[in-house]
Order: C-alpha cells, then sequence, then structure tokens
C-alpha cells in the first residue's frame, strides 16, 4: 500500500522523548538454573543472580586497603551549609508517573558496604545522598539530590538568578518551591544560565520560568557560544543510536539494589519527568566576556570542545565565586562517553581549567559547580582545580606517550594508568569517566579505530566469525567447560572472550547466555566506575531475561523540536532514509520559508538525500512554500502537509507526489534494539525492584 501523510509524519525525530518503561515479568523457562557452580542469591532482584564471588571480593578488598579512605574532607564540605531536607521521597511527574525517587536508595544510607558494591563506588554514593538545600555562601545556594544535577540560585538586585535547572521540570519545581519556602524572600527568578548544552543543565527550565516571561523580557535566559546549535544537533544525528546505549551507561533499565543500580558518580541518577527548553535570549560570544546579570557583576569564560561542545565557566567577582560548570567536579569525567559522542579534547580541557586558576582562582574563596559539592577556601579552591587541570593533561600525554610506542587501542586501557598522586585523590577518582575506556578514547581521538593490524582494517562482523571460532575450539561442550573453568578460576575477562563466541555463534542458547551473564554481574561488581558497572549488569540482565519492554508514553517536547533548524530537520530526514528504499527514485524540490527567509535545494538522487541553504533549483519537480512557524507544526506532529495545503498555509506547486516518495522511503528506528543478540523475547520484568517508570530518551546527558 502506498505511504499516506502520516507515514511522513512517523519521519520527524521525537527529540526529548521521555519512554516510560513498564515492568514485566520473568517466565519460568527464563528463570531456569544457570550452568555456573554458584547458586542463585536470595535477596538478589533477580532469581538468576548471583552473590560476589571470592575472587570478586578479593579484589574489592583490596580496593578497601589502598585507596585513602582516612581522608574525609568530602564529608564535611557536602554536609557544610545545610539548611532543610526535602520532607517527600518522591516527585510526581506531571504525566502520573514517578519523577524521582530518592527513597529507593535509602538502602546506602543502612549499611557502611556491600559486598557487590565497589568500595570507591559506595563511598561516592554516600556523598551522593544529600537531598536538600545548602547554601554555598549568603546570596548562593544550591538544591542538591533532585536529580543528576544540582540547581543553583545567586541572589540579584530584583530576584533569584537560576544556574543549571535540572533535568526535568517537575524537579526543578520542586527545587524552587524548597528553596522559595527558606530563603527565597518572596523574590521571583530574573536570570537562568545555562551554563552548558547538556539536557540535565536546561531540561527542567520550564519547571521556574514560563515562555511568556521570557518573552516579555522579565527573565533573561544566558546562554554559552552556539549553545542552540550543539544542543539541538548533539541529540539528533545518533539520538535513538545514543538512547539505547544510554539504558547500558547509567543503567537505565536496571532495579536500584545493591546487586544493581547504586549510583552515577555525578549524582543519583537521571529524572524522568517533562524535558523542555526555552531559547536563550543572550549568548555569550566571547572568550571572555563580563557583564551584569540582574546586577550582579559576572565574568563569562566560554570553554568549547571540553565537558560539552558548548559550555562556559562564570566568575563572580564580588562574592569571590566561581562556578565551574561541569568542567570541574568531585570525578574524572568522560572523554570518551560510553553512550557515544564525539570524544573530547583532554589537553583542550586542561588548558581552560588552567586559565580559570590564572584568571580567576588565585582570588576565588568558594568554587561550585553543577554536580556535587562545593570547595571552600582559596587553597582548597586551587588545589582542586590543580589536580584537576592535571588530571586531563596526564590522560592525554601519557596515553599519545604510550600511542607513540607502538600502544594500540585494543591496548591502552591495560597499560595506561594516572599518576599514583591522581589515584591516590578522590576527585581525580573515575566516577563518570575511567582511566579505561577514556584512554582509548584519547587514541581513537588522534589515530581513530584501526589499530594498524591489517586482519583488523576489514574486519568480519562477529556473529559472522564466531561460528569459525567455536568450529576451531571443539564446538560447545569444551567451550562451556573452559568457560566454567575461567569462571571458577576468577579469570572473567577471559571467560567472556570465549563465551561471547560461543554466544554470537548461536544466540538463542540460554545455557550459554546464563554462563556469560555471570560472568558479565562478577565483572560488574568490581567496577568503581558506574558506566562500566552499569554496562556490565545491563548486559547481564539482559541476557537472562531479554530486553525490559512495554508500553510507552510519548511525552515529547514541542519546543525542544521547534528549536531545531530547518537545515538539520532535513539532515535528520536523510539520516532516516533508507537508501535501499530510494534506489531509481530522484526528484528535485525547493522549500521556501517566507517568515524566517530561509531557502532550500533538496534533491533526491543515487538513493541519497541531499540539501543546501540559500539556493533553489531553476525547475523543480516540486516548490513547497510555508512558513517555518507552520513548518515547525509539522515537525511537532500537531499538523501535516495535507492539512497546511488544503486550508492554504502551505503551497505546492508542481508534483506533491514527491512527499509521498519520501515517506516511503523512511523507516523509523526502533528505542530498544537489539545490542546482544537474541535478547528481545517479549515482556519480561524483575519482580520487587521496578525499574523507573520512565526514561529520558533522545536528550543529551553528559
Amino acid at each position: 500500500m502506498a505511504p499516506n501523510r502520516r507515514d511522513f509524519m512517523k519521519t520527524v525525530p521525537a527529540i526529548g522523548a521521555a519512554f516510560a518503561v513498564s515492568p514485566t515479568f520473568l517466565s519460568e523457562e527464563a528463570a531456569a538454573q544457570t550452568t555456573s557452580t554458584a547458586a542463585p542469591l536470595e535477596g538478589h532482584f533477580h532469581p538468576k543472580g548471583k552473590a560476589p564471588s571470592e575472587h570478586t571480593l578479593k579484589i574489592l578488598a583490596e580496593a578497601k586497603e589502598t585507596l585513602p579512605f582516612s581522608d574525609t574532607q568530602d564529608f564535611d564540605e557536602v554536609a557544610k551549609g545545610f539548611i532543610a531536607q526535602m520532607p517527600e521521597p518522591q516527585i510526581m511527574a506531571d504525566a502520573g508517573n514517578v519523577a524521582w525517587d530518592r527513597g529507593a536508595f535509602d538502602f546506602i544510607d543502612e549499611q557502611d558496604e556491600y559486598d557487590s558494591i565497589h568500595p570507591s563506588l559506595m563511598r561516592i554514593s554516600k556523598l551522593n545522598q544529600n537531598y536538600g538545600l545548602y547554601e554555598v555562601i549568603p546570596g548562593i545556594y544550591q538544591v542538591r539530590g533532585f536529580d543528576l544535577s544540582d540547581i543553583s540560585f545567586v541572589r540579584g538586585k530584583t530576584g533569584w538568578i537560576a544556574i543549571d535547572p535540572l533535568v526535568s521540570a517537575e524537579t526543578a519545581r520542586a527545587a524552587w518551591e524548597l528553596f522559595s519556602e527558606h530563603k527565597g524572600e518572596g523574590l521571583p527568578i530574573t536570570a537562568v544560565i545555562y551554563s552548558h548544552s547538556h539536557g540535565d543543565h536546561w531540561g527542567g527550565v520550564r519547571g521556574i520560568v514560563s515562555q511568556e516571561d521570557v518573552d516579555s523580557g522579565k527573565v533573561e535566559i544566558i546562554a554559552s557560544r552556539d549553545f542552540m546549535e550543539h544542543t539541538i544537533s548533539e541529540n539528533v544525528f545518533a539520538g535513538n543510536a545514543m538512547n539505547r546505549r544510554l539504558f547500558y551507561q547509567y543503567g537505565l533499565l536496571l532495579p536500584v539494589a545493591p546487586h544493581g543500580f547504586v549510583n552515577q558518580g555525578l549524582g543519583k541518577r537521571v529524572s524522568a519527568g517533562a524535558v523542555g527548553l526555552i531559547a536563550p535570549t543572550r549568548i555569550v560570544e566571547d572568550d571572555i566576556e563580563e557583564f551584569e546579570v540582574d546586577g550582579v557583576r559576572m565574568i563569562f569564560q566560554n570553554t568549547p570542545n571540553t565537558e560539552a561542545p558548548s559550555e562556559m565557566n562564570t566568575y563572580i567577582p564580588d562574592m569571590k565565586a566561581l562556578w565551574m560548570a561541569e568542567n570541574v567536579t568531585a570525578t574524572l569525567h568522560n572523554i570518551y562517553t560510553l553512550r557515544g559522542a564525539p570524544v573530547r579534547d583532554a589537553l583542550r580541557w586542561s588548558k581552560y581549567i588552567s586559565r580559570a586558576l590564572f584568571l580567576f582562582g588565585q582570588e576565588a574563596e568558594v568554587m561550585f559547580a553543577s554536580h556535587h559539592w562545593p570547595r571552600w577556601g582559596n587553597d582548597r579552591v586551587q588545589q582542586v582545580l590543580k589536580d584537576q587541570r592535571d588530571l586531563y593533561a596526564h590522560m592525554n600525554n601519557q596515553t599519545l606517550h604510550l600511542a607513540n610506542q607502538g600502544v594500540t587501542i585494543n591496548q591502552i586501557h591495560h597499560h595506561y594508568e594516572p599518576s599514583q598522586g591522581l589515584q591516590q585523590t578522590w576527585h581525580t577518582r573515575g566516577y563518570h569517566g575511567s582511566p579505561q575506556h577514556n584512554s582509548r578514547g584519547v587514541v581513537q581521538r588522534f589515530l581513530g579505530f584501526w589499530d594498524c593490524n591489517p586482519a583488523t582494517l576489514i574486519p568480519l562482523e562477529p556473529e559472522a566469525s564466531a561460528p569459525l571460532y567455536v568450529e576451531m575450539m571443539g564446538g560447545k561442550d569444551p567451550i562451556i567447560a573452559k568457560g566454567l573453568e575461567l569462571h571458577n578460576a576468577g579469570q572473567y575477562f577471559e571467560a567472556s572472550e570465549i563465551l561471547n563466541k560461543l554466544f554470537l555463534s548461536d544466540p538463542s542458547d540460554q545455557e550459554v547466555k546464563d554462563l556469560l551473564a555471570d560472568v558479565y554481574e562478577q565483572l560488574g561488581y568490581q567496577q568503581e566506575n558506574p558506566g562500566l558497572r552499569n554496562s556490565f549488569l545491563s548486559g547481564a540482565y539482559e541476557l537472562r531475561s531479554g530486553i525490559p519492554t512495554g508500553e510507552t508514553a510519548d511525552t515529547s517536547s514541542p519546543e525542544v523540536i521547534r528549536a531545531m533548524s530547518t537545515e538539520l530537520f532535513l539532515d535528520f530526514l536523510a539520516i532516516k532514509m533508507d537508501s535501499r528504499k530510494a534506489e531509481g527514485i530522484e526528484f528535485t524540490m525547493n522549500l521556501s520559508t517566507p517568515d524566517n527567509g530561509e531557502m532550500f535545494a533538496i534533491e533526491l538522487a543515487k538513493a541519497t538525500l541531499t540539501n543546501v541553504e540559500g539556493f533553489a533549483f531553476d525547475e523543480p519537480d516540486l516548490t513547497l512554500t510555508l512558513n517555518r512557524s507552520d513548518l515547525e507544526l509539522v515537525m511537532t506532529g500537531e499538523a501535516d502537509f495535507e492539512d497546511l495545503l488544503a486550508d492554504g498555509r502551505a503551497t505546492a506547486d508542481g508534483d506533491v507526489s514527491v512527499l509521498i516518495k519520501l515517506a516511503g522511503a523512511m523507516v523509523e528506528f526502533d528505542p530498544l534494539f537489539e545490542v546482544l543478540p537474541g535478547t528481545s523475547t517479549g515482556p519480561t520484568e524483575v519482580a520487587e525492584a521496578e525499574p523507573l517508570q520512565a526514561v529520558t530518551g533522545q536528550v543529551v546527558i553528559e
């Protein structure tokens, strides 16, 4: 059947969409006994879950003995300035689901340690248990623990300046209400500052200010250079793949439990409310730019291509307060982020921190940021800045030092280590980025994916090579036997190497999947880094039970979609087009949007859709004219082209079937595509431990 106008609507990306993941139940067959010699663990959230092995316990015990647990300064700092606890453990979303459940993490306060949690990860988890309002200094306050990020409030001349309004409107609104009750003085928000382009620093803005107040000039929205470009572009082109990978890095489908999701390092986890965006009214364009915000003198330092492609630090000289955005927090951050993103420039990052140290750090008396807690006193501020400067410089320089001696991208993570001084400093530990995946990212940035071995230049797909390996190893039985031997000896990486080959040769073999899941689970328990832990445990979860699926609630955010440029929208259509469906179809089209003066020449040729702004074909197959404001209705699904053509808001000159042909070549991306083959087995649920009711989709988080 020919595609209709509704098919064309489905080509639009759901930027800012949230997927509500409802839990499902384990089948009797899926709960079958694993081949591992270890028995299922009573109290584990999964009926196939195992306790930490003696080998895992040894690794965790060694970490406890070798890390500087006698240094408790962070605990003093995280408690400083406490004003009020948030009384309700849950924050409800406007859509009816739970947007935030701080109570799910009570188990962290109930014990000092768990044998399934790395002691350093347990430490940062306890530090991230703050859930309330804190004074940074008189006139600056933070609400912490309401989302992955913190929201800060600075006293202006006529009201409050909000910095980084969290992920969701509901959590930001709750934070503002708690602040207003205790310190707000009945004053409004007069300005909002977005420190950078990641969604946990702007997504909750509509919970604290309205579009009307911004349009009227009552509220100013300030952002860094190229903020809108990167905010939208990072969300779109690989958005569906990033969202699926986010489930692994952030453990979004893992139950919150000692054997499951524990913490995200930067904060508890991502909230599940409504994501929105109000476009900035003022952009900080210069490298260093000073102006007043509601009567408060501020100096902004643009730091592009550090933690985010668009980011800025802010110094408030009259308060001697330095805001380091997300460039300096209590962790090693991501150079390569597991969800996927362009690799960041570690050396540039280090140099911007060094500049901030010399520009502002030599007089700042307090330093605060969009995650974790402040640092007080100039000596402490300077020391943390220097340590973080050295952290990223060491990673860049020493990774390349090794690469220049022939260490490849497939070896570097076993060779690179931070210096001993960095390893013995808490705020340079790998709570978000890890030395393992970051060092690979540095090599990728400079040398790319290839390790210079011709055998890996055009490799077979893993599923294609796996049967050959299995055949040469003698088939399933000896591999299972060796896999069990390696598992029981604590050689989990070696076990995963051969069991993965066996698994890929027959993804339907649940016996193999269960044993590989046992291996991944132990590797997960051993990780200090939450992203690594979550990824191993998510793999184990899906191997045992399949991908958790259920009804989804589309709470896509029209204001985020409207923020897309027309060019970005057209570029994304080209990505969603399946070239195999477009073979033999050729057309040219002019798209004109008179209200903003844009013109695009669009062409489908050789199964490739291209566009160029500012040009038009002399004799196109179709000329489509409509205002950009009406195109936004199409982009958000509020109207379709047939409606607009029927009522005259759009005009078409030429062959309208061009739109139908384009729609017929589009595909819908599956937000829960298989990462591990053979895991799309239908609805599953883990009893007694539900995942979050909704998770952020296609909004870049860190």
